[in-house]
């Protein structure tokens, strides 16, 4: 099915379905006062599947899906796919998952980014490589003004990271800068490493949709450097169970 096909049967199916009934969790987060703000998942694997059905459960409306993999038999395990997935384009059977959960589509970009693009207010970075992540944020986030925070994950078996940073302000860039590694030496790390949990990249994708919520109860548009303050890193160890926070 090509993108624009499924984006039709999406569009069509939504207006049979109804949408999620966001009342339980109002108070925290309210989608008719988020409106139609954009949001970007790039990478929709282990976590990034995860963090797009979460925030499609907040009731975001203009939800966006990259990636340019199919869907794997390996996957299976780790990632919000099933068996009939295999073979397609992830971004359509995540779609497809996330209109029958939710009632809502969401628009589907089965391709890397590769070289500038416009991304949308809230962009989760939820990619493979050191050099994938360096490349989206100098092509695609570094000081463009749509972009209002970053929230980029990195996860190993028994160790997990998020950051959350204003792509704008020089010190959240620095700080997060100075975080990056060369992949080569990500096979050393736990962060880097090629196995992977999916219950492990189920608390990943949670702490950054909570990141997201903390930047939106942050008054958004009024204070942009709401992201300098001491949560820019958060760190779990699961075993032996640690938490750590680092601020910019």
């Amino acid at each position: 099915m090509s993108t624009s096909n499924a984006l039709a049967v999406a569009g069509s199916a939504e207006e049979s379905v109804g949408r999620v009934d966001p009342i339980r969790h109002l108070q925290i987060f309210d989608p008719d006062r988020f409106d139609k703000n954009r949001v970007d998942v790039i990478g929709c694997g282990a976590v990034g599947s995860r963090i797009a059905m979460e925030m499609a459960k907040l009731g975001i409306r203009n939800l966006h899906l990259w990636d340019g993999d199919v869907v794997e038999a390996h996957n299976i395990a780790n990632q919000l796919f099933v068996l009939r997935d295999i073979g397609r384009p992830k971004v359509e059977a995540l779609a497809e998952a996330i209109l029958a959960a939710t009632g809502l589509s969401a628009t589907v970009h089965h391709q890397r980014i590769e070289g500038p693009v416009t991304l949308g207010n809230v962009v989760f970075l939820a990619v493979d490589t050191m050099s994938a992540r360096k490349a989206i944020f100098k092509d695609c986030l570094h000081l463009k003004f749509t972009t209002q925070v970053v929230i980029e994950v990195r996860m190993g078996v028994e160790e997990l990271r998020v950051y959350g940073f204003n792509p704008r302000s020089r010190a959240d860039v620095l700080a997060w800068n100075s975080t990056l590694i060369d992949d080569a030496k990500t096979v050393e790390s736990a962060c880097g490493a090629r196995t992977t949990v999916g219950a492990t990249a189920g608390i990943t994708a949670c702490l950054a949709v909570h990141r997201f919520l903390q930047y939106y109860r942050g008054e958004i548009e009024r204070d942009p450097e709401f992201l300098s303050q001491p949560h820019f890193e958060q760190v779990v160890m699961l075993r032996p169970l640690i938490t750590m926070t680092r601020g910019v």
